[in-house]
């Protein structure tokens, strides 16, 4: 398998700061990598290194199998892009956009028109050439900076935390952007994440990061079928949880999370497990949710905190629970800090991780 990039004991500090320590990664052609980790532990830097936007304090980076100098830092950069979390679209038309480093790159007219509709039908955006691009969601806003990283032709796509910021349906068609993209062009994805969910699905491999290092790293089902420390570590994760699995004998298993919390999952599970909730998977209402959903508990809502188009609010239940809902959902419903609040999530919505 051939290398597109590969980091080498690359170690990177800040002041007295330890960021990435001693890093050993390749990434294959063609391969969309998934950096899974929770936020600190380094998938961010590695992503701006492998961008070129920052140097290792240490060790080496070679892309195509040269290495990074600063000789040809320049050249080498052009053969990357980087898609930042909170996206930054021009006050101008999503084609201005689009069309923005090619233009740079004096290409022709007919080339540029071309190569701009192209970029909008993978990623969904086929007509929205001449709208104003600070006007559309979050998501499409997405989708319009991964077009404008896609005309570049670069052999490395980076993207941090894509999905982020965004309502469930919106995440839904940019990882579906995703998966096109690197299947009808073989373009070269690494994607930081800490949604344990899409890394289960989307990549064909994941390295585990926690605390400047690559613990493991493997296909998802390779790494997923291990209860391994490294994963069980990252526990802080939203909605991670150790507990003890009984099974129900009705296909479903009961899991003691603590603080007499009980969650109903799919399958057949004893002993020790981990779970995961995806917090965009639960639902919040001000009454009793009336649903099929298995788990619906009452809590208190301890924090609120605005992304934008989103709203993160962190729920007592005796465990602390990190549910995400739209802006306009949080306004119509009036949630403040200290309200009584149902949530509920159903039981094929845990992942045992």
């Amino acid at each position: 398998m051939a290398i597109t990039a590969e980091l080498k004991n690359v170690t990177k500090r800040y002041a007295d700061k330890t960021v990435l320590e001693n890093l050993n990664l390749q990434i294959q052609d063609g391969e969309i990598l998934a950096l899974l980790g929770p936020n600190g532990s380094g998938k961010t830097t590695i992503l701006k290194i492998l961008a070129l936007i920052e140097n290792p304090t240490g060790g080496e980076l070679k892309i195509m199998g040269e290495t990074v100098t600063a000789k040809n830092a320049e050249k080498m950069r052009l053969l990357t892009s980087l898609v930042f979390q909170k996206t930054t679209v021009f006050t101008t038309s999503v084609y201005n956009n689009v069309a923005y480093g090619l233009k740079i790159r004096k290409f022709p007219r007919e080339l540029l028109d071309s190569e701009v509709k192209k970029a909008l039908k993978l990623v969904k955006l086929d007509g929205f050439e001449n709208r104003p691009a600070r006007k559309l969601s979050g998501g499409e806003q997405q989708r319009v900076a991964i077009a404008r990283a896609l005309v570049l032709k670069t052999k490395l796509l980076l993207l941090d935390e894509p999905t982020a910021n965004l309502d469930p349906s919106n995440a839904a068609v940019l990882e579906e952007v995703i998966a096109t993209v690197n299947r009808e062009l073989r373009t070269t994805i690494v994607m930081a994440t800490h949604n344990m969910f899409q890394a289960k699905v989307l990549p064909n491999r994941i390295a585990l990061i926690n605390e400047g290092r690559i613990t493991e790293i493997g296909a998802p089902p390779e790494v997923f079928s291990k209860l391994s420390k490294s994963l069980v570590s990252f526990a802080a994760m939203d909605n991670t949880y150790k507990g003890k699995a009984h099974a129900s004998g009705e296909g479903t298993t009961i899991v003691e999370v603590g603080n007499g919390v009980q969650v109903e999952i799919t399958g057949q599970h004893e002993g020790d497990v981990s779970i995961f909730v995806n917090p965009q998977d639960i639902i919040v209402s001000r009454s009793t949710v009336e649903s099929s959903a298995r788990n619906v508990f009452k809590g208190i809502v301890t924090e609120i905190a605005d992304l934008g188009s989103l709203v993160r609010l962190r729920i007592d239940i005796g465990r602390l629970f990190t549910v995400q809902i739209t802006k306009r959902s949080f306004d119509k419903m009036g949630f403040n800090l200290g309200a009584e609040v149902f949530i509920a999530f159903k039981a094929s919505s845990v992942l045992v991780v």
